[in-house]
């Protein structure tokens, strides 16, 4: 293993519930990063998702992939600690199985382009070298303190 949890949670802003990589296989500097997310039972979302047939969220299974993409670009970005990679957009994201308790989700992230704060990726799940995801991310790199949501702006009144 080349990084742990302790490692990952050094780079990454994501804490319990949300951290969803717990490990990192393989890694080559600016090109790919393979993680792994030991799926069990006592993820929170199980408990309704669904009932007697837990199944992981395939929108959980898309930000997995991007935490692990996001471990890859954050080491590269100067003072990581003052930044957050934000998604910007996901295309073409496909599922073909199903991600259940027991399983070993292997995350592996390919970067496709990147340029000044934009990065596109490409990410497959598989479990046992069977396919259950598939996705092509885009995302951004912020400033940590620009990153707070705008304050709402004043309703109009309707004429």
């Amino acid at each position: 293993m080349l990084l742990d949890i302790n490692a990952i949670q050094k780079i990454l802003p994501h804490r319990y519930p949300f951290l969803l990589v717990d490990g990192i296989e393989e890694m080559e500097r600016l090109k790919r990063i393979v993680g792994i997310k030991n799926v069990t039972i006592n993820e929170g979302f199980f408990q309704g998702h669904f009932p007697g047939k837990p199944i992981m969220p395939g929108v959980l299974i898309i930000e997995a992939m991007a935490q692990t993409g996001g471990l890859l670009l954050l080491q590269e970005v100067p003072d990581r600690d003052k930044k957050l990679i934000y998604f910007v957009a996901i295309d073409n994201a496909r599922f073909r199985r199903p991600v259940v308790p027991g399983d070993q989700l292997r995350l592996e992230v390919n970067v496709l382009a990147w340029r000044g704060t934009f990065c596109k990726l490409e990410g497959r799940a598989t479990v046992q070298g069977e396919l259950a995801a598939e996705a092509t991310l885009m995302c951004k790199t912020v400033d940590w303190d620009a990153a707070q949501a705008p304050a709402a702006a004043p309703a109009e009144k309707a004429p």
